[in-house]
């Protein structure tokens, strides 16, 4: 099963490389007046990091206003 685990690893690394290498054209976002360049996979990676804290977070206060909404502290 060890071997399974460092095969899957393996082929998600290599996934990934190959995906920061197909995707390094430059695109340009802007929020108000701000705007940054960065490559395209950078934007994913980044989008996804955030995607993970802001749902990482929601989930956190959804179950707190739950317990409150029980009584139970």
């Amino acid at each position: 099963m060890r071997y399974v685990y460092i095969g899957l690893i393996v082929v998600f690394t290599a996934i990934v490389l190959l995906f920061k290498i197909q995707n390094v054209e430059a695109v340009t976002v802007t929020l108000f007046s701000a705007s940054i360049t960065l490559p395209v996979s950078v934007l994913v990676v980044g989008v996804y990091v955030l995607g993970m804290l802001s749902g990482s977070f929601l989930v956190s206060v959804l179950r707190s206003w739950i317990r409150g909404a029980r009584g139970v502290d």
